[in-house]
Formats: C-alpha cells, structure tokens, sequence
C-alpha cells in the first residue's frame, strides 16, 4: 500500500514542493520513497512494501523505453495471471511487482487494462512523449484520489493533506459540501470540504490532455437479480466465489491479519485465516458497545491467535482531533475513531489486514432495507394523509412507541432514503444554518442514483444508492484513512468484482428473507461458523457516544464548541444548544445530530485555523 501525489508545469523549487507534498503522506507509506520530475511533471511516491520487499518495488517506475512512467497505490490480485500474458506478448520485466503489470498493460491495452484488472487501486501514468497524464480508480473506490488545478497546474494526491501542501492553492471551505455533509454525515463525492478540490469517483478514470481534464465511468456496479436461482445454488455461489476471493487477497509476502467484530461479515473472513492473527477493540459500557469476549471466543474456536484493546473514554476524546486530520474532511460516523483503534493494535503485528467491508452493501445487510416491506400496507394510505400523522407525531414533546414509524413512512423509498446516515433534513437546515440559502434537500443528490434503476425494487434500489454514495463517502474512507494513519493496509475481499458478480444475481427474496438479512451469504457463513455468530444482529462498530453527550463533562466540551465564536458563523447556537440540552435532559436522542456538527467544528479547527491534532489533544473550545 502506497501514497502518490504530482503536479504537473514548471514552479520555483518544485523538488522542495514535491517533498513536501510526499511527506505529509509518510504514514501511507514509511518504507521509502520515489520521485520523477522534469519540466513538465513531478511525481512522488510513499512505499508501504507488501510484495517484492526488496528495492527493486521502489517507485515511479518505466516501460522498456521510459517512454511511460507510473506511480500506484492499491494491490493487483490476478497480476500474475496478467504478467504472463504480457510476458507472451512480448514485454519485458525487471520486477516481481503488480505494479509494472500496469505499466506494461496499460502500454497494450490502454484503458481496456482496467476491466481486466482484479484488486484495489489508484494509479497515474505520464506519458513523457505526449504529455499526457492518465489517472484511474478501482470498481467501487477502496483507494482514494483527490485532484485540483492552481494557476493552470494539475496538482492530485491521495489524501488532500498532500495538495494543501501547493503554492498557490488557497484554502476556502466549500458551503454546499456543508449543506450536504449536515445531512449525509460526509462529503458526498465527487466535491470535497475544500472549494476547487474533487474526488476521482470509483470505477472511473481520468485523462489530463493539453490543459484539459476529462474523466469518464468505465465499470458500473448494476444489480441483475436471477429469479430462477435456487437457495441452494445461490448459497453454492456465494460459498465458492468467496472463498477464492479471500485467497486471492491473503497474497503477500508479509503476514496477514484479520480484523474481527461479534458479526458475520469479518467472521467470514477470519475463518480462512487458521493459526494466524484477528484483532477487536471494545469500549467499557456493555455487550452493546464490547465485542471483545464474542470475538475471542470466536477466535479459539477457529484458531487464531487473538489481540484486543479497551478504548477509554479518555483515549477516544484525546484522538478525536487527530482522526479528523487523517480522515481530510469530517466525517460524523464516530466508528471512525474505533477503526483507528483497531489498526493501530493491528499495526503493531502484521503489515495487512483483511476487514469485513463492503458485504452489507453487496449482500442486503442492513436493517433498514426492511423498510419497504414493513411500509407496504401503509404506503397505501394517502399522501396527505401519511403526512399529517408525522406534522402531529413531530409535534408530541416525548417520544412514544409507533412514533419512528410514522415519521419514517410518511414517503416512497425515494424519497425517505438518503443512505444510512440521514441527519439534517431541509427543514431542520433551514432552521441551523446561519445562511440558510445554502440549504438543500438532500434528495436532489439521491434522485440520479435512484432514477438509473428505477425498474428495479426498493431494496435493490437503496443498495445501488449505498454502493455509489454511502460506501464511498463513509465506510471506505474510514476504511481507508484509519488504516494508512497507521500504515497498515486494510484488503476488503466483499468488494471484489466476481463476489459483486455473484451478489448482483441474488433474487431479492435470498438477500432479505423474513426480516432476515443477509440472508443467502449468512447461510454460506453458516458452513463455516457457529449459528449464534453467523445469525447474529448487526453492530458494526458501535460507539457509545450518546451516552458520553449525557455525561457533565463531555456535554460542557460539546456546549463550549456549540457557544464558540466559530459555531457562531456556521450556525444559529440556540438551535445547537436546544439539540445538546434536550439529549442531556433525556428529553430526545439527538446524538447523532449533535456529534455531525461537533466533528465539523473540531474538523475546521483543525484544517482552518490550525488547532493541534496530537495524541492526548482533548476539544476545547473555551475562551
């Protein structure tokens, strides 16, 4: 696992510009480091090694005559297969790496290279004869790429911290990515926090030619449900197709890992990893927020060697800072901060890791695509209707049993479906926001999404709807982001395209079955793992943040943030501190609201006006 950044044009001192750029991505790669420049393009290079430890991995690298030059980030898992079809056709290496079978694939195929590719991957080629720079991201975007143009030069990188680093570039905060932020919990892509900077969104590629940046979508994620497959064949499919994804993603010339939780996706996983390492991190308020004793339980039964960490509230407050730094942009799903853990134990043992992302999304996982069944009967009622009942439940000052569903099935899937996190809706923007003419409804961002499979059903839709914006936004950043502040690369074998293939034809009925979900890929996990772990209700990474915001000393670091002359230009502060009042009072739970916009704070900070993001650094925003 790697770092790349460049910029392209002449500037002064650009070996000094470059290096500052690749230092701020050291973590992503602490191993060594590459540099190519000429008049026209610098390029640089962190190496985190996983295959080919020795020198001869070292980065940029060339074609046969240095015509072509690449720097790359991810793992190829098929390149030996690809290596000896190119050696056939005539190319000749001088590595064991995959990544000169970009390189020299790129050079045969061009940009049909990347349908043929099987792995986790951002890459750049220069093209030193047209001066041409060709970037591509990965199917469904495990590996991150950010670019901007300052002053007519194309500068890109891994993480943002790294084009910050640019002369010339001014930092301004980006209001409609707020806006969205506040409702989604992210940065929906392809914008970021920082006006002028975008996302290279998954399964696409980019072409720099002649001053002028094109990017187009080469491999799309499509659901084609198979309604004559059987539960058995499906079960059969899933099985086999995962199972060969796990070996392919376990190559390495260094030890593997495996993160581990309580539920079935990493325990799926772990149970191809006999005699190795699995690592769990848990917080001291319950089975609710501790997986530790479910996980190592799990881990003599399939023998593997255990590691757990017990994160204090004080260790998870001191790092919120520094989690902000490396994620780039504020991301409101606290499990951030456990990830962060995790890798960091992990890291103190093996170089990779494999983690259970990605199998919600493919396999139909999360609870709330139960919605469109449990809604049916009464989406049947009028629309006028259904809407006075939440006007009047919204209004009841308690919260009573009933209340959530009437609020929740007011509308169509399309339009009460956002993505997992819906945090802020229109109204409630109009209401915070201190300039509320940046407000949105969310929805027009979801409406394409849901328009490109509008023939297909409501749980499928909200799948697609999770894999393109939920997933890039959220769960593979972290994923991303936590992992590489550690440098340690996070592999997630879900998200490969032959375990997509074979998720993409599972019947609606095999995804969702009687409130069960997941239901086809946890009977394949049933072959391999205990029923109550294989049956087991999905956690994810929970965080006892609600039950911090109602403990005196955290809700003075939240009411010292929410009172803040900064909170002050974004926000009208009564209606923040009427959120953090009523959730300490135990009048409603809004803790979810109340930590979206905290984390923006903290984020901004941080990024804008240069707070400390050191270990140990607690929030404080007191005069």
């Amino acid at each position: 696992m790697c770092g790349i950044c460049g910029f392209t044009g002449e500037i002064i001192d650009r070996e000094a510009v470059l290096k500052s750029m690749t230092d701020k991505i050291t973590h992503r790669g602490p191993d060594s480091s590459g540099a190519f420049q000429t008049d026209d393009i610098s390029m640089g290079f962190r190496r985190l090694s996983i295959i080919d430890v020795s020198s001869t991995g070292d980065q940029p690298i060339f074609n046969e005559d240095k015509t072509l030059v690449l720097t790359f980030n991810g793992e190829i898992y098929n390149y030996q297969k690809l290596r000896a079809e190119l050696i056939e056709k005539g190319h000749v290496f001088t590595t064991q790496t995959d990544s000169e079978v970009l390189l020299h694939g790129f050079e045969e195929w061009h940009e049909d290279l990347l349908n043929r590719l099987r792995g986790m991957f951002t890459f750049a080629i220069w093209n030193t004869q047209d001066k041409s720079l060709f970037i591509a991201r990965d199917f469904f975007g495990i590996k991150p790429l950010h670019y901007t143009t300052v002053n007519g030069h194309f500068v890109y990188g891994s993480e943002i911290k790294s084009i910050l680093e640019f002369p010339g570039f001014e930092k301004r905060l980006d209001y409609d990515t707020l806006n969205n932020y506040l409702s989604f919990q992210y940065a929906v892509p392809p914008k970021t926090f920082f006006e002028g900077v975008f996302c290279l969104l998954p399964a696409h590629y980019l072409w720099l030619r002649d001053g002028k940046v094109t990017t187009t979508r080469y491999w799309e994620p499509r659901f084609d449900p198979d309604e004559s497959l059987s539960e058995e064949e499906a079960i059969d499919r899933i099985e086999k197709v995962f199972e060969e994804s796990v070996e392919c993603h376990k190559i390495s010339d260094v030890e593997v890992g495996c993160f581990l939780s309580s539920g079935v996706d990493s325990s799926y996983v772990a149970t191809y990893f006999p005699g190795q390492k699995t690592f769990t991190v848990g917080f001291d308020f319950g089975e609710k927020y501790n997986e530790i004793d479910w996980a190592e339980s799990l881990s003599k039964e399939i023998g593997v060697e255990h590691h757990k960490k017990l994160i204090t509230s004080e260790e998870f407050w001191g790092n919120i800072k520094k989690v902000q730094y490396h994620m780039d942009q504020p991301l409101a799903d606290p499990s951030c901060i456990a990830l962060f853990f995790v890798s960091k134990l992990a890291s103190e043992y093996v170089k990779v890791v494999l983690s259970g992302e990605g199998a919600d999304e493919l396999f139909g996982g999360y609870t709330v695509y139960n919605e469109p069944d449990v809604f049916r009967n009464y989406h049947k009622l009028p629309q006028w209707l259904r809407t006075f009942l939440r006007r009047v439940v919204q209004k009841v000052p308690w919260h009573f049993v009933g209340q959530g569903f009437l609020t929740r099935g007011e509308l169509p899937t399309n339009e009460s479906f956002i993505g997992n996190a819906k945090m802020f809706g229109y109204e409630d923007k109009l209401r915070l926001l201190k300039d509320p003419s940046i407000a949105t409804r969310p929805q027009t961002l979801t409406k394409p999404y849901y328009d490109r499979v509008k023939d297909l059903d409501d749980v499928t839709r909200m799948q697609y709807l999770d894999i393109n914006l939920w997933m890039v936004g959220d769960i593979l950043l972290k994923a991303d982001r936590m992992s590489m502040a550690n440098s340690l690369e996070l592999r997630v074998p879900f998200l490969d395209k032959e375990v997509f293939r074979v998720a993409s034809a599972i019947p609606k009925s095999l995804r969702l079955k009687n409130k069960t979900t997941k239901y086809a890929m946890r009977q394949a996990a049933l072959r391999h793992l205990p029923a109550r772990t294989a049956e087991k209700e999905k956690l994810g990474f929970p965080v006892p943040t609600r039950v911090w915001l109602r403990d005196e000393r955290y809700y003075q670091i939240v009411k010292d943030a929410f009172s803040s002359d900064l909170a002050k230009q974004f926000f009208h502060t009564e209606e923040l501190l009427r959120y953090l009042d009523d959730h300490f009072k135990g009048r409603r739970d809004y803790s979810r609201r109340i930590w979206t916009v905290f984390v923006f704070l903290l984020w901004y900070q941080v990024y804008f006006e240069g707070a400390g993001h050191e270990e140990g650094d607690m929030p404080n925003f007191a005069d």
